[in-house]
């Protein structure tokens, strides 16, 4: 009678907490990912893998500068520092690991682009999804970038059932954090054995994540390389 009563308890108190976490406020909801991403970047965070048997990354504490002292260094987060630039009205944060190799896309321009990426959930501490593994090598996520006078728009590609993205999530919209990097980057093509692609880190906030992110209210990091496809 007495475990009976206790495994009776046990429910209750679920039924309970899974009724507060309904009754949060996105005003709440808005505030427990502002600390999520503070907590971030204050970390010397090590992203690990869902097995818990290996380090996949390291991010380290991070040092935020503003878009003033990003502009006034040419556009550059300085590695050494571990600087990422805040864009105060997204709230999104970008380190520049490379700045790559080939053109920047100009106005007018569109062009097709392979994403390799980390996708790691702030708030659950875990890596969500990734295709920066073997499985995915031959069927990467490829978006149509374009620029269209300073705003970029862009959509994955559903050919070959599409990549990681667009399996994971079940749309082609591509997230407006993705976006930021490219008025910043160089999308070419690793020629020579020195050439590097680029590479950046993301601190993408729920209002310019997915839709899933979106509706869940949580920060996303992201580690994505850059490469365009070949002509």
């Amino acid at each position: 009678m007495k475990a009976r009563t206790f495994f009776l308890a046990i429910i209750a108190c679920g039924i309970a907490l899974t009724a507060c976490k309904k009754d949060e406020t996105y005003a709440e909801q808005k505030e427990r990912e502002v600390k999520a991403i503070n907590n971030f970047l204050g970390s010397d965070t090590y992203i690990i893998s869902n097995d818990g048997m290996d380090t996949v990354l390291h991010v380290g504490k991070i040092n935020a500068i503003s878009e003033e002292t990003f502009e006034a260094q040419d556009s550059v987060t300085d590695l050494s520092r571990n600087e990422y630039v805040l864009f105060a009205k997204s709230g999104i944060y970008m380190q520049i690991v490379r700045e790559g190799v080939g053109n920047r896309l100009e106005v007018g321009q569109t062009a097709r682009v392979i994403a390799r990426y980390l996708e790691y959930n702030i708030l659950s501490d875990s890596i969500q999804s990734r295709n920066d593994v073997f499985y995915w090598h031959t069927n990467p996520d490829i978006m149509e970038v374009s620029n269209r006078y300073g705003l970029y728009s862009a959509a994955f590609s559903t050919a070959n059932g599409g990549g990681a993205m667009y399996q994971t999530y079940g749309n082609t919209s591509v997230p407006n954090g993705w976006l930021v990097p490219f008025p910043y980057i160089r999308i070419g093509r690793q020629l020579e054995a020195d050439d590097r692609i680029a590479k950046v880190r993301l601190i993408v906030p729920h209002s310019e994540g997915t839709q899933k992110a979106s509706s869940g209210v949580y920060p996303c990091f992201y580690e994505i390389t850059f490469q365009r496809t070949r002509d």
